[in-house]
Order: structure tokens, then sequence, then C-alpha cells
């Protein structure tokens, strides 16, 4: 690869001369340092050749000497090119002004990109970037980038910091927008369940209980309300009550930031199943690597093997592509393909250890689901037996936890659940 390179960059010709006088000429060419290569037979008695373009004048002398005339069949190489360039001045006016043209276009700015913001809408902060000086078209070094910061920093509400960098013909405005502080509890927040369960205890701290020991809850449900009631009036109380002002005198509903502690049996299930026989591939250990440069569409391979010598493998690929030079993205890769052989058995087991092992998998599974502090309280595995024997083992795992179950959610009045009107 790297004399093809050479031999291009310098120029080499194909030429092509007599049979008879091949050995006498190739000879002579050698002792007096002219390298050929390439030899093949040609159109009739004659063979071709390639030579260097700086050993075609010392091989003249050559050929007077074998009293042997060859003929210049192909010419190839970076300076042919460039001769035949210097005789297309058209060409290479046309091509010069594209390049000048491009270079100009590429001092403009015809890209702008708005990022990191969600309340605040891209045509406000863009309208502000407008009369700061920033729009398509605009000379990147006319520019001033703490100047636009500082626009956008005092013309739109909502941001805390405000970025603007010139990549290219590509402006990017990166935004960060204000974040509100969390609830500090000053509006009505409910306690609802965020899974199904079985209600096992209960402990209020602030709001109206709507569950109690024993009840069976859905998710969503509301737990504790944010709502308190005022106190129910007696019924003797009812009954001397002969004046209408005393509704009038009823306090009313209290609103909080309902606060406790439910806990819950929950129930969760998983199925699984384990084959008695598994195929598994493991590495042997053998690896190969192999080179490949890609320019284009044509792949050529400059360290490694053709075809993988392997019967199974894994494959590994690394690809490295040359840096961007402007927008302008050159099509050469270097690609790095590991080869690892693998190594394929048969992995039997037994029913018994079918089932363990599935058992552990759904376990697995299960505690993924899970939180953190949950406090197991039962566990049942039960293999699902098929009218056929088969060589899988199907089992489904029964787990009982006791766990807190509550999650904070904003009050809706008359949709909590709560049956109280405020």
């Amino acid at each position: 690869m790297f004399f093809k390179l050479l031999n291009y960059l310098d120029g080499y010709v194909t030429i092509t001369l007599p049979e008879e006088c091949l050995e006498k000429f190739v000879n002579l060419a050698t002792t007096r340092g002219i390298y050929l290569w390439g030899i093949t037979g040609a159109i009739g008695e004659r063979v071709a050749l390639n030579v260097r373009r700086r050993d075609v004048q010392p091989l003249r002398h050559v050929a007077r000497m074998t009293r042997c005339r060859f003929q210049i069949m192909h010419r190839y190489g970076l300076p042919f090119y460039a001769g035949r360039l210097r005789r297309r001045r058209a060409l290479v006016g046309g091509a010069l002004f594209f390049v000048v043209v491009l270079y100009a276009l590429s001092s403009f700015v015809w890209f702008i990109d708005i990022t990191g913001n969600n309340a605040v809408d891209d045509e406000k902060i863009a309208g502000v970037l407008r009369k700061a000086g920033l729009h398509r078209g605009v000379p990147r070094w006319s520019l001033d980038t703490a100047k636009l910061e500082k626009a956008v920093m005092q013309q739109v509400g909502g941001l805390a910091w405000v970025g603007v960098t010139v990549d290219g013909t590509r402006v990017v405005v990166k935004v960060v927008e204000k974040v509100l502080p969390p609830d500090n509890g000053e509006h009505p927040v409910d306690l609802v369940a965020k899974k199904d369960g079985l209600i096992k205890e209960i402990l209020v701290l602030s709001g109206h209980p709507l569950v109690q020991e024993g009840d069976t809850v859905t998710a969503g449900q509301v737990l504790i309300s944010a709502a308190i009631p005022p106190p129910e009036i007696d019924e003797e109380d009812e009954n001397n009550a002969d004046m209408p002002e005393e509704d009038e005198q009823r306090p009313p509903v209290q609103y909080v930031h309902a606060r406790g502690i439910v806990r819950a049996r929950v129930w969760y299930d998983d199925y699984k199943e384990i084959k008695l026989e598994e195929k598994i591939t493991r590495p042997t250990g053998r690896e190969i690597t192999k080179l490949c440069m890609k320019i284009g569409g044509k792949e050529i391979i400059l360290m490694g093997p053709r075809q993988v010598p392997y019967t199974h493998y894994a494959e590994h690929a690394e690809v490295k592509r040359l840096p961007q030079w402007r927008n302008i993205n050159v099509p050469v890769e270097f690609i790095t393909v590991k080869y690892v052989e693998q190594d394929i058995y048969i992995n039997k087991i037994s029913r018994a250890e079918a089932r363990d092992l599935a058992g552990d998998r759904a376990m697995e599974e299960l505690r993924g689901r899970m939180p953190g502090n949950v406090k197991i309280l039962q566990t049942k595995l039960q293999e699902v037996k098929t009218a056929s024997e088969e060589d899988i083992v199907r089992v489904r795992l029964q787990v009982e936890t006791l766990e807190e179950i509550t999650v904070e959610k904003p009050h809706q009045p008359g949709g909590g659940g709560s049956g109280i009107d405020g």
C-alpha cells in the first residue's frame, strides 16, 4: 500500500517492448539501479512492465545499448494529472472559484440553534437575538457573544443562564431556565396509594384518614386527605338547635399538607421458563484482529486476514473517522475488527436445578420492581405443569411484602374521594 502511494505521488508509466529482448533489457536496467515491476504479457509478442517517471530517460540509454525500442502505453500518477489540469484552465479556474465561494460563505452565519428551553418560547428568544444583531447571513466576525448573552438575560424572563457559542456557520444558544423551589406544604396535598394492597398499618400525622386497617386499596386511591372536616354535632345539640344562625357558625373545612405513614401488604407475581438443555457459547481465548481503511464505498485491508479462520466467533468493530473540516466530511474511515473465537456446547441440567434457577431469576426480577426498604413476608414458588412432558420447566413465583405505599399528590376538591365539599 505504501509502495503504491509513493509511485502515485512520483508518477509511473507502463511501457511495452519485444519479448525476445526482455531478459537483456531487464538485466541491464537492474544493474543501473532502475526498478521495474508488473511484468505481464501484452498484445502479440510484446510484454508490458511499469517504471517510474524519473527513470524513463535513463531507460532510453538502456534501449539503445540493447537495440530494443520500447513504447509508452499509459501514464499514471499525480504529475501527469497535474499536467492535464494545466491544459484545462477553465476547469482549474472553476474549482478555484468554487473553493473561494465556499470559503466566503463559511464566513457567515446560516444556522441558529436554541436549546435548553421548555417554558420559554423559541421565537421570543430569537426576536431578542435579532434585535441584538444575530440573524442568518450576518458575518461571524461581527458577533459579540457577551453582548448577545447579556441582551437575552435582560429581556427574556425565566432564564438563569445563557451561553452563545459560534461553531462554523452555526450559532448555538444554550439557555437554562429557572427552577422553582419544591412545594413547602403551603398548598393542600393528599397522600394517595401508589400501588394496590391491603392496609396493615396507618399512622396519621396531619390530614383526614379515608381508610383504615384491613381495607383493600387500589393505585391512585386517596389514603389521607388534605381536607379536614369540622367536628360532628351531637344529636342533643341538633335537637336543641332551633336557630338557623347555628349553621352559619359551623367551622369551615381546613386544608393542610397531609402527612403520615401507611403500610400495606402488597403481592408481586412473576413467571419464568428454563430449558433443560441450553446452547451456551463461551470464548476460547483465541482472537485475531483485522485493520481496514474504507474510502467511500471501497474497503482496503491493511492488516489481518481476508477470511475469518474460526467457525464460530464474535465480532467487535471500532470505527475511527478523519476529523471534520469546516462542514466537509472526508469519506475516509479506519476500521479495527476483532474476531473472538467462540466454543458452543450444550448445558444439561435436572428439573430440580432448573426449578431453582427459574425461581432465582424470578426473584431477581421482582426485587427490581420492589422498593429498597421492603420487608418480604412470604414467598411461594409453584411449578406450572402441562399435559405433556417437555424439556422446559415453568414456574410462577408469588411474593408478599409489607411496604410503605403513600405518594404525595396535589389536593383536588371533590375529586380525592374525601366526600367533603369545601
